[in-house]
């Protein structure tokens, strides 16, 4: 019998906590509009080929956003509830008055990528041109509440999934109709959205259930484990690392843990079922990391091949296969770095067949190199939300082709972890694990910059507020709750990612200042007075955004 080479596809899905606390507002729309796009399209492809296998990584903390706005969107349709977020708002007719905010509005409403997202919809071009020509506080008087109501309804049809205007009779409608919206029309539109929505879970889990995916899950709020555990993990390496002030994060491994079960009991609630796998916030992973993963019972991790050859230094790296530390249970995956970065960053440009042949023959080649090995398998692993605008359709002609090309092909097998562990296949032995992360295989792009290192220090001294506050035992039982939840969205790796004066201004200043409030927060919560450099910006940036806005991820390497 041929032994076929396993397959995995690891799409991992993430936004990190938009709701601002004080306000109860979304300042950005990203969670909602990645749901309309991405979720759906990429549940769709799934359920479209009953041979298509793949492990689909959530975040807690984005599935409790999914809900969350959900939930917002169906009361607004059932009662009039305001909409919290102020871009969905503006398909319920909600148009600031003020300039400042209609402003806002109005540079919102043109985030998309230009070439895949509005350029093949002429409408919503011109609107988009018009709007730019108005994105001026001494013209956006000029921008008509009609205006901005069919630039709002042309904006979420641009980032409606490829599968949706497929299927969905409303949306082709609504696009069909291309001008002069009216607001039955906004609601019609806010129902798809409520729909889609509401899916979301739903459509992983029967996949799930049916054994055509494996859901594997993050930690809560996506925290960098091992700079969780110990900031010298940095300096694993990159030895000349500049740190903190604060020597280490204060009560670290007792919150990395905090993470890892809060994931497994959103999980189970969300999905009815334990995780087997973690995907661990951005690949980030050290001894120490795996060990906190494995203490609650999960069976397998994965991270970058980077790191599988920062680990291994001189010995020879064979990343095609999963591996285990001495004594340990947990399995050790680590990915493909060429081949998931080729999705990622650079089959966006391609034809989608060529692109397809192209990967499937890399493949086919490592297959041949492995022949008759039981214990070689290839694990492709990406973000699942932010490649697909690059893409033409979303990647709709990419998928559906990558998907029946691996299915069908006699040398390859698409699978899942779960599946390879209970076929048995054998993990070679990892002696060591050189700290590290999918990009780079550093911890760079979180720790080490002046900025990112000033962020670290507002997060050390919080900590030291938050555990002083506990220890005093005045804050009741739901305050302790409370407090412990708004200190894990302090904790993400988002914030430490977009400081640096490399990154793009406009996204830094949104996420400094997001950043801020949710300490801000923090501190409220543990009834103490904000302290005043929390008015300071931590990081300003320097670089511009790119394509409209959209964020997208960096490469490995």
């Amino acid at each position: 019998m041929t032994v076929r080479l396993p397959v995995v596809l690891l799409w991992h899905m993430h936004q990190p906590q938009y709701r601002d606390a004080l306000t109860g507002e979304y300042v950005q729309p990203w969670t909602a509009l990645h749901a309309l796009k991405d979720y759906a399209d990429m549940a769709a492809h799934l359920e479209a080929n009953p041979a298509a296998r793949a492990v689909v990584n959530f975040t807690p903390v984005l599935l409790e956003q999914i809900a969350d706005i959900a939930d917002n969107v169906a009361r607004h349709l059932a009662d009039g509830a305001p909409l919290r977020d102020p871009v969905l708002a503006a398909l319920g007719g909600v148009a600031p008055a003020e300039p400042e905010r209609r402003l806002a509005l109005l540079h919102s409403l043109v985030r998309a990528q230009r070439a895949r997202m509005i350029e093949p919809l002429p409408v919503f071009r011109e609107l988009v041109d018009i709007a730019q020509s108005l994105a001026g506080p001494e013209r956006v008087a000029y921008a008509s509440d009609a205006f901005l109501f069919d630039l709002a309804v042309w904006y979420h049809l641009a980032w409606t999934g490829e599968t949706i205007r497929r299927s969905d009779e409303r949306v082709a409608a609504l696009m069909k109709r291309r001008r002069a919206y009216t607001p039955a029309d906004g609601r019609e539109l806010l129902a798809v959205i409520r729909d889609v929505l509401a899916g979301i879970v739903p459509r992983y889990r029967a996949l799930a259930e049916a054994g055509r995916c494996e859901l594997a899950v993050s930690p809560y709020a996506h925290p960098i484990l091992p700079l969780l555990c110990d900031f010298n993990a940095a300096r694993e390496s990159l030895p000349q690392s500049a740190l903190p002030q604060h020597p280490a994060y204060p009560g670290g491994r007792e919150r990395a843990d905090w993470h890892m079960a809060e994931a497994v009991r959103v999980f189970t609630r969300t999905f009815g079922m334990r995780p087997a796998g973690c995907w661990p916030s951005e690949g980030a992973i050290s001894n120490e990391a795996l060990a906190v993963i494995e203490r609650h019972g999960f069976t397998w991790a994965a991270s970058s091949a980077g790191v599988l050859r920062g680990s291994l230094g001189a010995q020879a790296v064979d990343a095609d296969r999963p591996y285990r530390l001495p004594g340990s249970r947990l399995t050790c995956w680590f990915r493909d770095d060429g081949l998931s970065d080729l999705i990622g960053f650079t089959y966006a440009g391609w034809h989608g067949d060529d692109a397809v042949a192209h990967f499937v023959g890399a493949l086919a080649a490592m297959a041949e190199r492995h022949a008759g090995s039981p214990h070689h398998a290839v694990l492709v692993a990406l973000d699942g939300e932010n490649a697909w605008e690059h893409y033409p359709q979303n990647g709709f002609h990419f998928l559906e082709g990558l998907y029946s090309a691996l299915a069908t092909h006699p040398a390859l097998e698409l699978t899942t972890p779960a599946v390879l562990a209970a076929r048995g296949i054998e993990p070679a032995v990892l002696p060591q694990v050189r700290a590290g992360s999918w990009v780079h295989a550093t911890l760079a792009t979180w720790i080490g910059d002046a900025d990112k290192n000033a962020g670290w220090d507002l997060l050390c001294e919080a900590k030291l507020a938050y555990d002083a506050t506990l220890a005093s035992g005045r804050l009741s039982r739901e305050q302790v709750a409370a407090a412990g939840r708004q200190l894990a969205l302090c904790e993400s790796s988002d914030w430490f990612w977009w400081f640096g004066d490399y990154n793009p201004a406009e996204a830094v200043a949104q996420f400094d200042q997001l950043y801020r409030r949710q300490l801000t927060t923090l501190y409220r919560l543990l009834g103490l007075e904000p302290p005043a450099i929390l008015g300071q910006p931590v990081s300003r940036g320097g670089g511009e955004m790119e394509q409209g806005g959209v964020m997208r991820r960096a490469t490995s390497g």
